[in-house]
């Protein structure tokens, strides 16, 4: 069965599953485009000339009502009363008439999570979904039926970017009806700066304020504590990150004390929304025990609701919601003109060579296959540096023109991820963080002293795997910075025409694609690294 699915809401995404293989998707901000973008007409062409055939199925998930009473009648909202219905009635497509099938987008996130889980049909479970408006629990049985346990909290998500717009001078809240769908990464990365634990009394009345029990809390409300230390403070005043990690840490507290109450220990959990993409929040929930395990899909935020309306059409329709899936499924890159051919020396690479580059500090570019599915950049459009220095933490920054609180993430070879990290299980998207055993590491070495780290095997990302491993040889670690290739408030770089602008325009030192290098030849840092050795700059005039 062939089923075409989109998410018509924000993040916006086509996914594409063929008998029960996950074969694409489409994400309207890659390509260089504006994070959280909507679908456009582009991505709908993105989508066809990737498929094969006529779908089967055509899916729309669901999202708020339109201001067509028609739209309303055709598919689900935002969310479902009892989390289990769904629309089916038929469309003509290309000539053919096809099933059209539509769920909540409440469901697209709980049924995503299970289909991509390894938990097999069958499996009774619990499932958490956190994001900007829902904070529910839910269980789901060996039928797959769902059954929300409790609201938990209206808005976690929106609550959570809220404080940061508190704090940031250049936030609008007078005329703003939601937070900014940026703000809650960058609160979890001041968070991490707290050296508190103990609010004070005008924390506390922030706290309630923040938490209080209502169903949408606007910006403009802020404006009642106007009078309060942390209003529009800035974001480098240290009281306000301490705040920022006492009040992280107390609307986790809110959630995990309900799932202490009214959970019973030892099932696994599925945890889906943007919240999932919170390091911290994951970590501690696999330590809280209160579970046999916990699964966080690498598009637990609304780029995932595409996949997850196609897998519930696929259960309706087969009995099945089990698919296969590859985080590398995204498009392939597009290998159309670089902007300046001249500003740059191209020659063919290896792993040696780019290893040895590293190691010299500089910083590249790296292109390989299709882009990631999801926000994080897992090896396939990524910038990646040595994870010595700090100050290469900071150029990176700088590099992505970004905050200079933002930490950098390590990708490790798995088999060292215990040495370095503490980490004793594979950890391939990026979805916990674990605490840096040594002090060697400090450009993905976050001040708190933990990493949001990626592992690597051979079977996961096999040319990624090759650089870490002949990296390794040079230096001893088989550990590399490892931030997304994009420019600022945009998604993955996807063409060479925006990547050699980006490298131009952003001062990389060259970038590598599909195993061809191209160096810049205005960076100092390759000059000198060319001067060195004689033998290198034979290589690079001749590419021998």
């Amino acid at each position: 069965m062939k089923i075409l699915s989109y998410n018509p809401g924000h993040d916006g995404a086509f996914a594409y599953l063929e008998d029960g293989r996950l074969v694409f998707s489409v994400e309207a901000e890659k390509g260089s485009r504006y994070r959280h973008s909507p679908l456009t007409v582009p991505d709908v062409f993105d989508a066809l000339a990737e498929t094969q055939d006529v779908p089967d199925v055509i899916c729309r998930g669901g999202w708020w009502p339109g201001d067509s009473p028609q739209s309303q009648r055709t598919a689900p909202s935002y969310f479902d009363s009892d989390c289990n219905q769904v629309v089916v009635s038929k469309k003509r497509l290309l000539g053919r008439t096809v099933d059209f099938f539509s769920s909540s987008h409440e469901r697209s996130h709980l049924l995503g999570a299970f289909g991509m889980s390894t938990l097999p049909m069958g499996t009774p479970c619990y499932a958490l979904l956190w994001e900007g408006v829902i904070g529910a629990f839910y269980e789901i049985n060996a039928e797959l039926n769902v059954k929300k346990i409790g609201n938990v909290m209206s808005e976690p998500g929106h609550r959570y970017a809220m404080l940061y717009a508190i704090a940031d001078p250049s936030f609008d809240k007078s005329s703003a009806e939601y937070s900014r769908l940026s703000d809650a990464g960058k609160l979890m990365a001041l968070a991490s700066f707290s050296k508190r634990s103990q609010p004070s009394v005008e924390e506390e009345r922030i706290i309630s304020f923040l938490l209080q029990d209502c169903q949408h809390l606007k910006p403009q409300q802020c404006e009642a504590l106007k009078g309060l230390r942390h209003y529009n403070v800035g974001l480098e005043d240290q009281e306000f990150r301490n705040f920022a990690g006492i009040f992280s840490d107390r609307l986790f507290e809110r959630f995990r004390r309900f799932a202490e109450t009214n959970l019973k220990r030892g099932m696994p959990l599925l945890i889906s929304g943007g919240c999932g993409l919170n390091c911290d929040w994951n970590t501690k929930w696999i330590e809280s025990g209160l579970f046999s395990e916990v699964f966080v899909p690498p598009v637990a935020n609304d780029s995932g609701s595409a996949i997850g309306t196609a897998i519930d059409a696929q259960f309706y329709f087969t009995g099945d919601p089990k698919v296969t899936w590859n985080v590398y499924s995204g498009l392939e890159f597009l290998a159309d003109e670089i902007v300046d051919p001249n500003y740059f020396d191209e020659w063919e690479s290896n792993v040696a060579t780019v290893a040895e580059l590293l190691d010299s500090d500089l910083i590249i570019g790296w292109v390989n296959g299709r882009y990631e599915i999801g926000p994080r950049a897992l090896g396939n459009r990524s910038i990646l540096a040595a994870p010595f220095s700090a100050s290469t933490r900071e150029r990176l920054n700088v590099i992505k023109q970004r905050e200079q609180f933002r930490p950098i993430a390590p990708v490790c070879l798995e088999e060292d991820a215990r040495k370095w990290f503490a980490c004793n299980r594979s950890s391939p998207f990026m979805l916990y963080t674990y605490r840096a055993s040594t002090d060697a590491l400090a450009a993905v070495t976050h001040v708190n002293g933990t990493a949001r780290l990626q592992t690597v095997s051979s079977l996961t990302n096999r040319p990624l795997f090759e650089l870490l491993t002949a990296f390794k040889s040079l230096t001893g670690y088989g550990v590399l910075c490892n931030t997304s290739l994009n420019f600022n408030s945009k998604g993955f770089i996807n063409s060479m025409s925006d990547l050699s602008a980006y490298t131009l325009e952003h001062n990389l030192d060259g970038f590598v694609v599909e195993g061809r290098m191209y160096m810049l030849k205005s960076s100092l840092r390759y000059q000198k690294y060319l001067c060195n050795d004689k033998r290198r700059l034979a290589k690079a005039l001749t590419g021998f």
